[in-house]
């Protein structure tokens, strides 16, 4: 029995970060009548070595929420699920959920499920991240399926990424998108950043899906709540893959 209700259901949400902007990105978009209770981890650097030992950290959170009944559980933060491979991060998922008796979805879960739906093959990239650890991303949707024709990082200090405007974003992807006139889909890792306004621009500009972490969050609470509530202006998926 849950402690808290809401009438269409409560997911409880662990940030990986302190990072405002993206909960309440996600609560203004969830339709009326869905209980949202966040929990934070407090990943500063975003380094490598820093996700690699982030995963441990959700275990009490995700054992505060169960406790608290919630109907759905998102461990939110790609990097440090998809650090374990995309067949690690499911047994992980399976092993989380057969002990805790609650539905649970990961970030990499997410945005495989969103692209999946989108009947996406070939894929571009494009993170707030640079070097090796693009590799890992890329090497995570291979993995799950895809073919990434990219996975292009743009160079901003982790703990500034919120400050870059929608246009600088809507450019790198873009510039990214048109080397590879063969994606089907575009993928946007983190939710960091602030773009929700050039969703749509960059899908009619480019012609193909775009995957943003926050609509597709929303997307996959609404399908796991058994709820059909399309919301338009942040892309196809949201808007007419419910």
């Amino acid at each position: 029995m849950s402690t808290y209700t809401s009438w269409r259901g409560v997911v409880g949400c662990i940030k990986p970060t302190h990072r405002p902007g993206s909960l309440e990105e996600l609560i203004r978009m969830l339709p009326e009548g869905v209980g949202v209770i966040p929990l934070f981890l407090n990943i500063r650097q975003g380094t490598t070595d820093e996700f690699k030992r982030a995963v441990d950290p959700f275990i009490p959170r995700i054992e505060e929420l169960v406790e608290d009944g919630v109907d759905l559980i998102h461990a939110e933060g790609a990097p440090p699920f998809m650090l374990l491979g995309h067949k690690g991060e499911t047994e992980l998922l399976k092993k989380w959920e057969k002990k805790y008796k609650t539905p649970i979805f990961t970030s990499g879960s997410n945005h495989v499920a969103a692209l999946h739906a989108l009947k996406a093959k070939k894929i571009v990239g494009a993170t707030y991240f640079t070097g090796k650890i693009n590799t890992l991303f890329r090497n995570y949707f291979k993995q799950a399926g895809f073919d990434v024709l990219a996975m292009d990082g743009i160079d901003v200090p982790f703990d500034q990424v919120g400050q870059l405007s929608s246009e600088q974003v809507y450019a790198h992807v873009k510039k990214i998108a048109l080397k590879h006139p063969k994606a089907d889909a575009v993928y946007l890792l983190g939710s960091g950043w602030r773009v929700l306004p050039v969703i749509d621009v960059l899908e009619q500009d480019l012609g193909i899906p775009v995957v943003h972490p926050v609509p597709a969050r929303c997307w996959e609470i609404q399908k796991r709540l058994h709820i059909n509530e399309p919301v338009p202006g942040y892309g196809v998926l949201l808007e007419e893959m419910l």
